[in-house]
């Protein structure tokens, strides 16, 4: 038996399966000492100093797909495996950024807000297609692969930029794959960010990219440059984007995901071509059962000796 501490919730059904298997399982816990495993969202924050509070710890769950808020380094010094669940958000990932740039384009929030202030703002709020359009994905992984089928499937021309994918992946997804990020912002009117946050990412989105974007689409539609951020905060450099936003340059910002989480009184917030949701990309019904059986699975296994499949941090296994 292990005793199991869940900081940020679970499915309901997983946590009774690790009961079921014999497990010692505490949901939000208020320290972590003297737990085998703990199971973390993106809330609960794994420092230096809270893996250090916590010396029994074998592994860390990651329930979801990016671990910035674990420090790998420390993790590993420790000995502690780190886990995620990288596939079982893919899709709820996918419809929530397709969601905002559609919103974006059909200026949804904008017109929602008019007429709950009893305007009828039909003539001034003509919107764009995303048919004929170039869409830059910056990150090729499992969720902007997806977005990148939907896209093609609307009639969008996709482009990408990942320095660690080989480029046959993004030919097979017939995506254009460029080796500098400013070619992306220069030739696209819409770009969606879905890469990690790593000291090379921290604000590669920021003045100097966003100026490059060209405004008008690859139609010849004067269509403005969008922004959507499903990924993680501090991709974008969010003073940037405001700044672009008063200037005319962003036609449209929408982020799930901010650099300071919650995020406050932020004043991209007010900005009237600015839209946002408070982290939920993954906050399916669908997504957070997939996610928390996955992990299940894998906390199961790891218990009966068996090496999770998603260990991100390889090197404790030599």
């Amino acid at each position: 038996m292990a005793r199991i501490a869940i900081t940020d919730g679970m499915a309901t059904g997983a946590v009774e399966r690790l009961r079921k298997a014999g497990h010692d399982v505490d949901v939000e816990p208020n320290a972590l000492n003297g737990f085998d495993a703990v199971v973390i969202r993106s809330a609960t924050k794994m420092t230096e100093s809270a893996i250090a509070a916590a010396p029994s710890l074998k592994l860390i769950g990651r329930a979801g797909v990016g671990v910035d808020n674990i420090d790998l380094d420390a993790a590993t010094k420790s000995g502690i495996l780190v886990c995620n669940t990288p596939a079982s958000s893919t899709h709820s990932v996918v419809e929530m950024t397709i969601a905002h740039l559609l919103a974006s384009i059909r200026f949804l929030p904008k017109a929602d807000r008019d007429l709950r202030d009893g305007k009828w703002s039909k003539k001034s709020l003509k919107g764009s297609e995303l048919a004929g359009k170039r869409l830059g994905l910056i990150g090729f992984g499992r969720i902007a692969q997806g977005v990148g089928r939907v896209a093609q499937a609307i009639g969008m021309e996709v482009h990408a930029y990942d320095p660690y994918l080989p480029e046959h992946v993004a030919r097979d997804q017939n995506c254009q794959l460029h080796s500098n990020v400013k070619d992306v912002f220069s030739i696209c009117t819409h770009i969606s960010v879905h890469c990690n946050l790593t000291d090379e990412t921290h604000h590669l989105v920021n003045d100097e990219t966003l100026q490059l974007m060209p405004g008008v689409g690859a139609d010849g539609i004067d269509c403005g440059n969008h922004l959507v951020n499903c990924a993680r905060g501090g991709v974008v450099d969010e003073m940037a984007a405001l700044k672009s936003l008063e200037s005319g340059q962003l036609a449209s910002c929408a982020l799930d995901v901010f650099e300071i989480e919650p995020v406050g009184d932020h004043p991209i917030i007010q900005h009237q071509s600015f839209h946002g949701t408070p982290h939920i990309g993954a906050a399916t019904k669908e997504a957070q059962g997939r996610i928390g059986n996955e992990m299940a699975d894998l906390l199961i296994g790891f218990f009966r000796g068996e090496t999770p499949n998603s260990v991100v941090n390889r090197q404790v296994l030599n």
